[in-house]
């Protein structure tokens, strides 16, 4: 019992980093645009629904400790098509948070050039990966410390000088679900510590039964405090136009001589975030290779590769605005699956009452729906295509091998 507080100290230190990524970096210029301050009560719908969702994860992760991800859970709860449909949806709002995490870098990092600089980041990100590279307890408690002291002097900044009179406002309440589900992306890094990687120590359930609540809270504090502060320094028009909505505060609040921090922070963010959601993505491939739903012949680092091509591909073609809005309906989608294969549990393999899994389905569903019109559309296309495309690929396979069975027997 002695070593429980540290234990929850350190789980905690190991997801934030997954936690602090774009969304506070960025997520505020397309909220505010939708809803102005009222993205700020948003901010708790969001948290909410990633406390449901957490806990359903955690759950099955303690029931299936050695299947891939949401996908896995899926497959073995509800069936196949479920799980094809769950993997479609995660791989496809992991590229795009991939992208948004990039472009978040080089909006902060390379503001002249952006889209190289997200280029340069997931290739160099993949690289880290693919020799072996992991965030330790101790390296994610340093890179914690860094991106939250600097988010510090950014909020005491914002807060300190009276702002510019802003030229108007926008966003109304009409949007408050749908930046809701915008900001849900935010948060998502809980899988950090809910669905450890394989060869990773899993965290006790009593552990998490404080570190998820601890994790989600925090979070929020922080998410609160700094679209408080950037809201009233920029004033919601100024921010729904910025690529760089810290940076801006900043030299809006006299503050200039703080960028280069501010940048030093958004680069230790996106490394550690990208890490985590493309490690996600390559898991969920990897589930499907080894259940038969994509070809066995496919090496990790074919894998790996394809996460990084569909990375580049959503830099290339998705403004950030955009990538943020399909990375959060998608993930919402792929969140209903896991929640209602929570539902289905056994008693014995829950921490958490069944209501809760119950709750996360149907804020996931409600979300999904509300987010912007061209996120939306864009999730559900990708979500049937690459439903079909796992379809037809497995039942190619499974011509192929009833073929090569037939073939000896004619002979």
């Amino acid at each position: 019992m002695t070593h429980k507080p540290r234990e929850i100290v350190a789980t905690v230190a190991l997801g934030l980093p997954a936690v602090l990524g774009a969304g506070v970096f960025a997520g505020f210029a397309p909220a505010a645009s939708l809803a102005g301050w009222w993205v700020l009560p948003a901010l708790a719908i969001s948290a909410f629904a990633a406390l449901c969702c957490a806990f359903s994860t955690a759950d099955q992760s303690r029931a299936y400790p050695d299947v891939g991800g949401g996908y896995g859970y899926v497959r073995a709860q509800l069936g196949v098509w479920p799980a094809r449909m769950t993997a479609s949806a995660h791989l496809l709002g992991r590229c795009a948070m991939a992208a948004a995490v990039a472009l978040m870098f080089g909006a902060y990092v390379v503001p002249d050039q952006p889209v190289v600089g997200a280029l340069a980041l997931v290739a160099g990100t993949a690289l880290l990966g693919a020799v072996g590279f992991r965030f330790s307890a101790g390296v994610s408690v340093l890179v914690s410390l860094v991106v939250l002291g600097v988010l510090a002097l950014v909020i005491a900044s914002s807060f300190s000088i009276a702002p510019v009179p802003s030229a108007g406002e926008t966003g109304t309440v009409n949007e408050l679900v749908g930046v809701a589900g915008l900001m849900f992306m935010a948060f998502t890094g809980f899988e950090r510590i809910t669905a450890p990687q394989r060869g990773e120590q899993p965290h006790s359930p009593s552990v998490l039964m404080v570190a998820i609540p601890v994790l989600i809270g925090l979070s929020f504090v922080v998410y609160l405090a700094v679209g408080a502060g950037v809201l009233r320094q920029l004033g919601s028009a100024r921010l729904a136009l910025s690529p760089a909505p810290l940076r801006d505060a900043l030299v809006a609040a006299d503050a200039s001589a703080l960028v280069p921090l501010v940048q030093i922070a958004a680069a230790v963010a996106g490394v550690a975030a990208l890490h985590f959601v493309l490690s996600s993505a390559h898991r969920t491939l990897m589930g499907l290779v080894e259940d038969g739903d994509l070809p066995s012949r496919l090496k990790p680092s074919a894998l790996t590769l394809a996460v990084v091509v569909g990375s580049a591909l959503a830099i290339a073609f998705m403004p950030m605005a955009t990538a943020l809005g399909v990375a959060a309906c998608a993930t919402l989608f792929y969140y209903a699956f896991t929640n209602a294969s929570a539902r289905v549990l056994l008693q014995n393999d829950r921490t958490w009452p069944m209501r809760t899994a119950c709750l996360g389905l149907g804020l996931s569903v409600l979300l999904a729906m509300s987010t912007p019109v061209p996120a939306l559309l864009i999730s559900l296309a990708g979500l049937g295509a690459g439903t079909g495309l796992i379809g037809l690929t497995a039942s190619l396979r499974g011509k192929r091998a009833a073929s090569r069975q037939r073939t000896p027997q004619a002979r």
